[in-house]
């Protein structure tokens, strides 16, 4: 097979897999009524499972991301597979809150390996022109992925919420033996980092190629970018279909529906576009992986920002279809900058340490959103507030790709 159809062929086996990745963990969030009602506790307390998720997801996404980079994006990516929907089922047949606590953890240390894994060797197949528009596809699936997830207050008010878990849980063991028939392990041509970059070897120890990370100043300016996209992106995730549900008295599958299929499709739209606009302006300007996603914040911050304060639902719809489109332009970039700045054999444990300051802020944001919802304060505080976050992130964007152009070893030219 030709290294081009070798290339695409790992996107398309490994969008289903980003499909379920976010369905399973994101279609809790739609179902809170009927899970407090068969499992009693506060709304704290259901804050917590996802932020529980979170914390553990976001601390061994590191440790995933050396995985992968130490022993194989393959190996990694079908075993997060088989595990986190092994727990998925499980998660189904919980009784108590602490059941569902140890799942939604065991269901963090699976899908922590999945997503370095999966963009490292999506961007070991693509060289620069088409790495953002590969990298972007994938990422649609996640987006298909969280907004089939809002289905999950339908499926809740038809069959129940433990119907829903058992379902996807089998979905995801089935697949797995595809994966492991027709998955590629290595592209034809390896991507080699520019010799002048810190370059860990192959054998470094995690210490060791997470200093070679700290020394490079970008990589503390993109830590904190990640932490203010960490705190919008999870608190939207958690709480808008509560929100939504209570300003605008809606049912809960509408609830559902409104808090992620306008922002799901927006992104979807977003990533492809992004990325192939990201791909194409790389070629004349090399900063374009950065400001593209700058863009996108610097006008999704003030859209999500209307989305929590009016009090006319199509209004809320449009600043979450634009916060959608932010978004999307992001996460179609957010491997290739790094891979602009990261050797190839580093670039999983750096996403990794990425993605686990990321989940931290947003696991913090999102209790901190069931304890604002406790004292009854609004909760459009917190959206509120990740709003202004996000047009910080895209400032600091738009200053990392003026004040730094990185070198064209990816394939930008």
């Amino acid at each position: 097979m030709r290294s081009t159809q070798r290339a695409w062929l790992v996107v398309a086996l490994l969008w289903p897999v980003a499909l379920l990745n976010y369905l399973d963990r994101l279609m809790i969030t739609t179902m809170r009524d009927p899970i407090v009602a068969d499992v009693p506790m506060s709304a704290a307390d259901f804050g917590l499972l996802t932020s529980v998720f979170l914390w553990v997801y976001g601390l061994l996404s590191p440790a995933g991301g050396y995985l992968a980079d130490r022993y194989g994006r393959r190996r990694v990516i079908i075993a997060s597979l088989a595990v986190w929907s092994v727990v998925t089922w499980s998660t189904g047949h919980a009784t108590t809150l602490n059941e569902m606590l140890l799942a939604r953890g065991l269901m963090g240390i699976s899908e922590a390996c999945y997503i370095p894994a999966a963009l490292a060797m999506i961007a070991d197949f693509h060289p620069g022109r088409t790495r953002s528009l590969a990298t972007g596809i994938h990422t649609s699936g996640t987006y298909l992925g969280a907004a089939l997830g809002g289905l999950g207050g339908i499926v809740a008010e038809q069959y129940g919420w433990r119907a829903a878990f058992s379902v996807f849980g089998v979905v995801g063991v089935v697949y797995a033996p595809l994966l492991i028939w027709s998955l590629p392990g290595k592209p034809d041509v390896e991507d080699e980092p520019q010799p002048s970059r810190a370059t860990p070897s192959e054998a470094a120890s995690f210490e060791q190629v997470f200093r070679a990370l700290a020394s490079q100043r970008w990589f503390w300016l993109l830590g904190l970018i990640n932490v203010l996209v960490g705190v919008s992106n999870w608190v939207v995730y958690a709480w808008l279909p509560t929100y939504l549900r209570e300003r605008f008295t809606l049912g809960l599958g509408m609830a559902g529906i409104s808090a992620t299929a306008y922002v799901q499709i927006a992104s979807f739209v977003a990533t492809l576009a992004g990325g192939a606009w990201a791909d194409d302006w790389s070629r004349s300007q090399p900063r374009a992986r950065a400001w593209v996603p700058a863009i996108g914040y610097l006008l999704a911050g003030p859209f999500l920002f209307l989305a929590a304060t009016v009090d006319l639902l199509p209004l809320a719809i449009l600043g979450l279809i634009v916060f959608g489109l932010g978004r999307g332009m992001f996460d179609a970039n957010h491997m290739p900058l790094v891979r602009k700045l990261v050797p190839a054999r580093a670039s999983a444990t750096a996403y990794g340490v990425l993605n686990f300051v990321s989940c931290m802020a947003g696991g913090v944001m999102i209790y901190a959103g069931g304890a604002i919802k406790d004292a009854e304060l609004p909760l459009a505080l917190v959206f509120q507030a990740a709003a202004v976050g996000l047009f910080l992130a895209g400032a600091l964007l738009a200053l990392m790709g003026a004040a730094c152009a990185p070198k064209s070893d990816d394939g930008d030219s």
